[in-house]
């Protein structure tokens, strides 16, 4: 039984793979077929212990991501940034790039307009953690990584890293 449930999990993309660089394209339909993708969605991030996933990030270019933290889901679909104020320097880490960490400068607090997967319209403020999960997120919608705030000398090491670990695979 469990099988038949893992089978249908979502595949997370992992970097270099060419479709996390894609920009996605707006959500028009809003049906029950969305509303599975999302719950699939959030599954995926759970099975794979995330904070936020993206739906590039599983070959969807469709602007549409999940964040759940601190017991609160989110739905963001075609988010868009309204307001962001002050910086904050911390960890990051992502899906497509397992076992990678690295600090990434991010404004400390936002605000965001999104539909939830009803179509409805939400405006959304975050600050700390939170946001930076949703900016991490808005960022694999429009086909940023963020790796690409580090120096490039931070950003290659990286890149060798995870040819190592792909066997040269880059």
């Amino acid at each position: 039984m469990s099988n038949d449930l893992e089978n249908e999990v979502l595949e997370i993309k992992k970097y270099p793979d060419p479709v996390l660089r894609k920009k996605s394209e707006a959500v028009e339909v809003f049906d029950e077929e969305l509303e599975k993708f999302v719950k699939d969605l959030f599954a995926a991030m759970h099975v794979h212990d995330g904070v936020g996933l993206a739906a590039p990030q599983v070959g969807v270019l469709k602007k549409i991501a999940v964040v759940e933290y601190e017991g609160k889901s989110y739905v963001l679909i075609n988010p868009k940034i309204i307001e962001q104020k002050g910086t904050q320097l911390s960890e990051e880490g992502c899906l497509s790039f397992p076992g990678i960490y690295a600090n990434v400068l991010r404004p400390e607090w936002v605000k965001i307009e999104a539909q939830n997967e009803k179509g409805e319209l939400q405006t959304l403020e975050a600050e700390g953690f939170t946001a930076r999960a949703f900016l991490h997120e808005m960022d694999h919608l429009n086909g940023k990584v963020f790796i690409d705030y580090l120096s490039n000398l931070k950003r290659n090491a990286i890149k060798k890293k995870i040819s190592k670990n792909t066997g040269g695979h880059f």
